[in-house]
């Protein structure tokens, strides 16, 4: 009769696997609690939907290629299609006179008003790693990184207009915007973070967000793109800014979200997860 004791070894295994995975899921939820997360995420909503809107449509208002940039970015990063399109693209648009009123001095001022979006999103990264506020002469590194963002968003908005539409654009558009992404979020931290946490230790967060990021694409392909088009002849424009809020509001949580799962897998490594010794009675004799 075959020993039974590798089966029993097996499922040990497993029932090992699952106790580490739901401990540490709690952990990480308990430590989002105690960092605020979704009071980030909707501030992250609130201030980019106040500064760095009108930042990327002045900026694509001025750019040569097309005048849609928020806008088309909204689109590709919800993914949405269609009448749902239509509405987000009519509603963020850059008017036409915007090209004649545009200067330096309307888009350093607009860069100015987005420094508090940038300090929002370097506290969060602070409270995520449990470092201390940085000081003031640091608003520099916001100022830079808003322009990295914004530089960052056009190119991703702009890239089918560069690589086309078809099947072998579109894989190269979301094999460029995930490349692109990962290294923005990776440098991100470590730049608001003052070189404070190791690239090694950063790196597995750019990863999580990029992979959270896409998982919230998908979702809202499937029930924002529907809930915009209702939305819009219930309400018109007011409910397409709603649900692109509402958006808004998880890409903040994926963002803060991303930094803290990435935190807690470089401080407990897939190596460190226990596995049982085999039974004494299944070994070979």
């Amino acid at each position: 009769m075959p020993p039974v004791e590798p089966v029993r070894s097996r499922g040990h295994r497993r029932r090992e696997l699952g106790r580490f995975v739901h401990v540490r899921s709690t952990r990480v939820w308990q430590r989002g609690r105690e960092v605020e997360l979704m009071h980030r995420a909707m501030g992250f909503a609130a201030l980019g939907l106040v500064t760095i809107a009108p930042l990327l449509i002045v900026v694509a208002a001025a750019a040569p290629i097309q005048e849609r940039g928020f806008s088309t970015w909204v689109v590709d990063g919800m993914g949405l299609s269609g009448r749902s399109s239509d509405a987000v693209q009519e509603l963020f648009s850059a008017p036409g006179k915007v090209l004649s009123t545009i200067s330096v001095l309307s888009v350093v001022l607009l860069a100015l008003f987005g420094v508090p979006f940038a300090g929002s999103v370097q506290t969060g990264y602070e409270k995520v790693w449990g470092l201390a506020a940085g000081r003031w002469h640091t608003v520099w590194r916001r100022v830079a990184w808003l322009v990295a963002l914004t530089a960052y968003l056009f190119a991703v908005a702009h890239s089918e207009t560069i690589l086309g539409s078809g099947a072998l654009g579109t894989w190269a558009r979301i094999g460029l915007s995930s490349l692109l992404g990962a290294l923005f979020f990776w440098w991100g931290q470590r730049f608001l973070l003052g070189g404070r946490v190791s690239w090694r230790a950063l790196l597995p967060g750019a990863i999580a967000t990029m992979a959270g990021l896409g998982g919230l694409r998908v979702f809202s392909s499937l029930v924002f793109s529907p809930l915009i088009v209702s939305n819009a002849v219930s309400y018109g424009a007011v409910g397409t800014v709603l649900i692109v809020t509402s958006w808004l509001v998880g890409v903040g949580f994926v963002v803060f979200g991303g930094a803290l799962v990435g935190r807690y897998w470089y401080l407990h490594e897939p190596h460190h997860i226990p596995h049982p010794h085999p039974h004494p009675r299944s070994r070979k004799r």
